[in-house]
């Protein structure tokens, strides 16, 4: 038992130093940048908090002037300053609530920007680990507790506290005795609010991740809505994702629990006040004679005081939630890119695009090697073909190749420039990539090509998609090259998405040139024609070629056969193809037909 306690008084002081931390980080990375707009901000919201005090104060003269002594000479003092405080506190409310509005938003742009940034840096190998959907599920939820956090803190300290205290000043002024009565029962609501909040972080932390699988659920099944469709798989899916929101449903109601177990403690506290209040000044009244205008001016800043003291002690409940945002925000723009580049990293300087692989072994995260001591040379102008069954490394050697993966032992180089050692910018833009699963962006057919070289003319653009045997499709459609794609293309078939990933390829001009199985996606006539186009325009580049089907690269100038992660056999498709007990022989008979 007291090694439980103690466990959790290090938790209790840990998550209090964090929450410490995180709101430094935040201040100090934004507090500069907007420092005069907060300035503005808690003028606005002190003069709300002064206005507030003023009226509350002002009640004694309202009451024992104007009723009690009817000085009909001081009722339009009173009301001008009534009137007048009235507008300062209402303009002041709205200035502030803008100027936080503005920052606030500004806040969240700049952090999506940066967040955005900083997850082109991460690594392929960051998203092969990682949910998508769940990512950006919860990169959307928790972006906002960065604002809140800062709007809270300032809201809290220069109007709700500068607000309670200058009413405090209004109460212990007009009646001493009364003041130890209100503040004698503070003390018990203050510990139970602590508890509250202590049993809320946990919660809080649970709910943010339990949402995040819900939104990210849903969006993988409207991803892959037809093979749910398919494969009749709504009851089970349905099940999986009921489960996920009633556990969800259940938290966020554990969290309204205690969230609003706030509002009974203040209410208590403030009814056990005001009737202590009211009894103790009643009796005053009726057997000492004391003048009700103090005790009015009392009663009224005691109630003023409830919103701003009902809002501080839902503070740091919110502010709890807040930080459990922020928190994961900050822990995502903490990961470190697995593939530093050096410093002072030189570009890629390409000559002949020739491409090699010594001692080359490679393996996903802590599991069997994928690759094992592989060599291989892809000469420079010349077309080299990878084949072998599922499985083999072939397209883990594509990925390579552009430093998606570092390989665990040996080296790629290209001119004999480690690639490891030059920087990624330069090495890609030497490179042009279509890979198995052709993807499209938001946009028009036209900007999904020229994505491959933002600087190239609608006539490169539309050269390219004629190579890619493109361009008949295209012009069929409704608005030409200007037509939208959908989302990933859902409007175009498997073939035509991937041939416009080829002219993607293509418009880039690159002297190296990766196709991972680029025309397993279209038909024979398509393939033939693409195969034609591809041919041209792999005069002249380094080609890197995985191939299934045979026939697609029987021209190649290389073709390297691997099997479990080695290379087994090199040739090209003649000498290959002669092999009596040859793996690639024995490939080539099965795809041919008899």
């Amino acid at each position: 038992m007291e090694a439980a306690e103690a466990a959790n008084k290090r938790n209790a002081h840990l998550d209090s130093s964090t929450l410490t931390s995180v709101l430094k980080r935040i201040i100090a990375e934004n507090g500069r940048e907007h420092v005069r707009g907060y300035i503005f901000a808690i003028i606005c919201l002190v003069v709300v908090a002064l206005s507030t005090a003023f009226t509350a104060w002002i009640m004694e003269s309202v009451v024992n002037e104007a009723f009690a002594n009817k000085r009909a000479d001081l009722v339009w003092v009173i009301c001008g300053a009534i009137f007048i405080a009235f507008v300062l506190r209402g303009l002041a409310t709205y200035g502030q609530a803008v100027t936080l509005s503005k920052i606030g938003n500004n806040i969240v742009a700049q952090y999506q920007k940066r967040l955005y940034t900083h997850l082109m840096k991460l690594s392929v190998g960051f998203y092969s680990e990682s949910r998508s959907a769940h990512l950006a599920a919860q990169i959307s939820q928790n972006v906002n507790g960065i604002r809140d956090v800062l709007n809270l803190t300032v809201t809290s300290t220069a109007r709700d506290f500068l607000t309670l205290i200058a009413l405090i000043f209004v109460m212990v002024s007009k009646d001493p005795v009364l003041s130890l009565i209100v503040f004698g029962v503070a003390p018990p609501l203050l510990y139970a609010l602590r508890y509250v909040s202590k049993r809320l972080r946990s919660a809080t932390r649970e709910s943010v991740e339990l949402n995040s699988h819900v939104v990210g659920a849903m969006q993988e099944t409207i991803q892959g809505i037809s093979i749910v469709k398919a494969f009749t798989m709504e009851e089970e899916l349905s099940r999986k994702v009921n489960g996920i929101i009633n556990a969800s449903e259940n938290r966020a109601n554990r969290i309204a629990r205690l969230t609003e177990r706030t509002s009974p403690l203040t209410e208590t506290f403030a009814g056990l006040s005001i009737s202590s209040v009211v009894g103790y000044a009643a009796f005053r009244s009726i057997y000492d004679g004391v003048p009700p205008g103090a005790f009015f001016a009392f009663v009224a800043a005691l109630l003023m005081a409830y919103d701003p003291a009902r809002r501080l002690a839902k503070l740091q409940v919110q502010m709890e939630r807040a930080v459990v945002n922020a928190r994961m925000i900050y822990a995502l723009l903490d990961l470190q890119p697995q593939q530093r580049e050096r410093p002072g990293a030189p570009d890629l300087a390409v000559s002949e695009a020739k491409v090699e692989l010594k001692g080359v072994t490679f393996r996903y995260g802590e599991g069997d090697a994928i690759l094992k001591q592989v060599d291989i040379v892809a000469e420079g102008g010349q077309t080299t073909a990878l084949v072998g069954p599922s499985g083999a490394g072939k397209s883990t050697i594509i990925s390579l190749i552009p430093r998606f993966y570092d390989p665990a032992e040996g080296a790629i180089l290209i001119d004999g420039q480690d690639i490891a050692q030059v920087t990624k910018a330069s090495l890609r833009r030497h490179l042009a990539y279509v890979s198995q699963q052709p993807y499209l962006f938001e946009g028009t057919i036209r900007d999904n090509i020229r994505y491959g070289r933002p600087e190239a003319s609608d006539a490169e653009v539309e050269e390219a998609a004629r190579l890619a045997h493109a361009h008949d499709f295209i012009i069929a459609q409704p608005q030409g090259y200007d037509t939208p794609v959908g989302e990933n293309g859902v409007t175009l078939s498997g073939g035509q998405r991937q041939r416009l990933s080829i002219a993607r390829a293509l418009v880039r001009q690159a002297p190296i040139l990766l196709l991972d199985e680029a025309t397993s996606a279209l038909d024979n006539e398509s393939e033939a024609a693409v195969q034609k186009a591809l041919e041209t325009a792999m005069k002249g580049r380094t080609v890197v070629v995985v191939a299934h089907r045979l026939s697609t690269i029987v021209k190649a100038d290389k073709i390297v056969v691997m099997a479990e992660g080695r290379v087994v056999e090199e040739g090209n498709h003649e000498s290959l193809a002669r092999r009596p007990d040859g793996l690639y022989a024995r490939l080539n008979n099965l795809q041919t037909p008899v």
